[in-house]
Parts: C-alpha cells; sequence; structure tokens
C-alpha cells in the first residue's frame, strides 16, 4: 500500500502540472484575439478490486464492493468556444463572428477553422489570415451556391462608366411664380459629364408649366412637356410636345424625342424623366412654398476607382468607388459544426475537422445556424484571467498536497527498514 501511495502521489503531481501547463498557457494568450481558452479534465485510476459485492441472506446483510485507485490521469482537454468579447478596430480588414461559425482557411492544401477574423490582403489582393492562410468565400457575385475559394480584392480595380437612362425628379414648383431653370449633371457612355438644363415657364393657363430639357443649347423635346397640377397642387397630367393629355395615376416615366446631344457618346436614343407617384414625398408639387424642384439623381456616373470596402453582417464585401458607386466584391464563408469541442487544435489558432466533430456545415453568414460577421472589429480572448489565477492557486495547492504525501511514504518506508 505504501508504494501504491506514492504512485498515486506522483499521477497527481503529473496531472497537477498538466493543469499549470494548460493554465500558463491560457494566461500567456488572455491577450490573443480569437483565442479559446482551454481546461485540462482529470479521472481516476482503478487498479484493484479488494472486495466483491455480496448479496443478503437470511443471515447476512449485502455487502458493498472495495477499491482502491492508483492515482489520477488525463481524461482530456476541453476547449471553451464561448464567444470572446467584441472591440472595434476600424480597421476594413478585420472581421468578428457573432455567435456561432468558424471562418474557412486553406493553407498549404489543408483546411482549417478559426475564430481569429484579424485578415489582411497579400500582395495579389487575396484576402489571409496573418500566416498566410487563405480565407475561403466566394468573388465577386459567384452564386453562395457552388464551392469556396480565395476571395480577390486587387488594388487597382475600377468600375466601368454608365450613361444616363433615368432622371428621377422632385420636388416643389412654386405656385403663381414665373419662369425658372434648374441644372444638373448628366453622364454619357464614355463617363464625360453632360450638364443639363431644365427650364419651367408657366404657360398662362392656371396651374400649367411647360419644361424644357437641353444639352448645350441642344433641346432634348421639340417643344416640351406640359406639367399640369390639381387643386391639391399634385401632378395630375402631362402632354408631351404638345400631343395628347395623358393622365398621372402613380410614378410617370417620360422619354425625350429629340436625338441626343451630339458632342457626346451615346449608345442608347433617348432618355427617360421619372416623376414619382403623386402624393409621395418625393413627388413633383406645385404648392406656393419655395422652389425645390429638380433632379433628385439619375442612374449615369463616370468611372471609379476603389477607394474603400467593407464587411457585411452577412459576409459580402462591398467596394466603395471614387464615383459614389458601390460595388460586391465577395462574400465571407463560414462554418458550423455540430460539436466543435470535436475539432483539433492545430496551433496558430487553427482548428481541423475530426470524426468527433462532425462534417462542416458551410454557408454564408447568418445560415446553418452560423452567427453574423462585424467588420472593422475583432474578437478577443475569451480567457477569464480571475479564473484562471484561482484554478492555478488550486493547483499549486494539491501539487504541494501531493508532494506531502510522497514526503510522509517517504518517512513511513525510512522506519520501516530501521525497525527492520
Amino acid at each position: 500500500m505504501t508504494i501504491r501511495s506514492l504512485a498515486a502521489a506522483d499521477s497527481g503531481i503529473s496531472t497537477m502540472q498538466t493543469a499549470i501547463d494548460t493554465i500558463g498557457n491560457n494566461v500567456a494568450n488572455a491577450s490573443t484575439d480569437g483565442y479559446k481558452s482551454t481546461t485540462a479534465q482529470f479521472e481516476d485510476v482503478l487498479t484493484e478490486q479488494l472486495t466483491p459485492a455480496s448479496s443478503a441472506s437470511a443471515t447476512l446483510a449485502s455487502t458493498n464492493p472495495s477499491t482502491i485507485g492508483a492515482g489520477a490521469q488525463l481524461a482530456g482537454m476541453e476547449t471553451n468556444f464561448s464567444e470572446g468579447a467584441i472591440v472595434q478596430t476600424g480597421v476594413p480588414t478585420n472581421s468578428a463572428i457573432q455567435g456561432n461559425g468558424f471562418y474557412i482557411v486553406n493553407q498549404g492544401g489543408n483546411t482549417y477553422y478559426t475564430r481569429n477574423g484579424s485578415f489582411q490582403l497579400d500582395v495579389n489582393g487575396v484576402l489571409s489570415t496573418m500566416n498566410g492562410g487563405i480565407v475561403q468565400g466566394w468573388s465577386g457575385t459567384t452564386p453562395t451556391t457552388g464551392p469556396t475559394g480565395a476571395i480577390t480584392i486587387p488594388s487597382n480595380l475600377t468600375i466601368a462608366p454608365q450613361e444616363t437612362a433615368n432622371i428621377n425628379m422632385g420636388g416643389n414648383i412654386p405656385s403663381g411664380g414665373a419662369a425658372f431653370t434648374t441644372t444638373a449633371t448628366l453622364y454619357d457612355a464614355q463617363g464625360n459629364q453632360v450638364p443639363l438644363t431644365l427650364t419651367y415657364t408657366p404657360t398662362g393657363t392656371a396651374n400649367q408649366w411647360n419644361m424644357q430639357a437641353s444639352v448645350n443649347g441642344q433641346n432634348l423635346f421639340s417643344s416640351g412637356v406640359t406639367l399640369t397640377f390639381n387643386a391639391t397642387g399634385q401632378l395630375a397630367s402631362y402632354a408631351v410636345n404638345g400631343g395628347a393629355t395623358t393622365p398621372v395615376t402613380g410614378q410617370t416615366s417620360i422619354a425625350t424625342t429629340q436625338a441626343m446631344p451630339t458632342g457626346f457618346q451615346w449608345n442608347e436614343t433617348k432618355m427617360n424623366f421619372v416623376f414619382p407617384a403623386p402624393t409621395t414625398s418625393q413627388a413633383v408639387t406645385q404648392y406656393t412654398t419655395s422652389q425645390t424642384v429638380g433632379v433628385t439623381n439619375q442612374d449615369g456616373y463616370t468611372q471609379g476607382a476603389l477607394q474603400s470596402w467593407s464587411i457585411g453582417q452577412n459576409g459580402v464585401i462591398t467596394g466603395t468607388f471614387t464615383n459614389g458607386q458601390s460595388q460586391q466584391l465577395g462574400t465571407i464563408a463560414l462554418a458550423n459544426f455540430t460539436n466543435p469541442g470535436g475539432l483539433e487544435n492545430m496551433g496558430n489558432l487553427d482548428y481541423q475537422s475530426t470524426a468527433a466533430s462532425g462534417q462542416p456545415q458551410v454557408g454564408v453568414p447568418g445560415a446553418n445556424g452560423s452567427g453574423t460577421l462585424l467588420g472593422g472589429a475583432l474578437e478577443q480572448s475569451n480567457v477569464d484571467l480571475a479564473s484562471q489565477l484561482t484554478n492555478l492557486v488550486e493547483a499549486q495547492t494539491n501539487y504541494e498536497a501531493d508532494t506531502k504525501v510522497i514526503s510522509t511514504t517517504q518517512t513511513v518506508l525510512q522506519a520501516l527498514v530501521t525497525n527492520a
């Protein structure tokens, strides 16, 4: 029995050393973004049954079995995958997962999974981890139902110009006012600016105006568009070039009738002036208030270069260009697991799937039980320093107790030798 106590105490020292090693690693990574704390779990070692259990009889009561153990051993390492605190960094390549899921990373032909969203763009514009892993997802507008791959965001990315096709109108024409003009900028197929002038002239009939559109003196209508308002100030009807009157019952699109202005490059043969539905907040009106009518927006733009980009909650990477346009550049994929605790820790904050974790369920953030993303932010380590230090004191106490068992056993053996 004395020898057994030595073995048991020795195993206790070994397990407590493992516990201290684990705590030390957790404390060392308390400031490592995306790190998940681990806990060493132990179990006893049963080596001998001293007496078996016996059943009761007419003259004897039942007895319980007697066993004696030989110490403790490591049962396994448990990873705590609870979410760490999220902090804003303002860095566009940073991303934090809010909820379940892992980023998918391909490195050296191997697939890993990580919670660390501290990404960067390599020399080829490929979204990657700090240690060279390629973040997986879908580039551009590739359907997210297909296989994942690298996400590339070239630094010299540009968006081609688009000529103006639709001109949206809005605002107020002052009731009883005099003629006035407004201006706006359109774009041709080469992205050149096209100066538009809109001239509003009272026709002499109550609540009626003529609108003429021109570019550098070239009219877009032969005689203009007649706009007629009702008593409540809402657009009631229009007539193009003195033709038939058309009632306005909803959103109205009026196409130009003259040739596209010369001196510019055009693919289309006309443009459309779009008037919002009457009574809506964007509608063109005629009230006694000040003049605000004009072009609210148009769908043309010049060529633009990529200026910045951001990561959305659904994993979509949206680029903003110098011409004010935006474009989807890619989508980051997430993987979810039935048993994340079954993942194998490969170091560098990477994990690999195992038979215990189950196969990854890959999809966009917010689907398949995965969380959403927060761009420009990072998930911090989930190490609780207070708990770790408490566990350290407990492990140290147990370690010292095991050494006390060894010294006591040594004293007993010494006394046995002395008295032999």
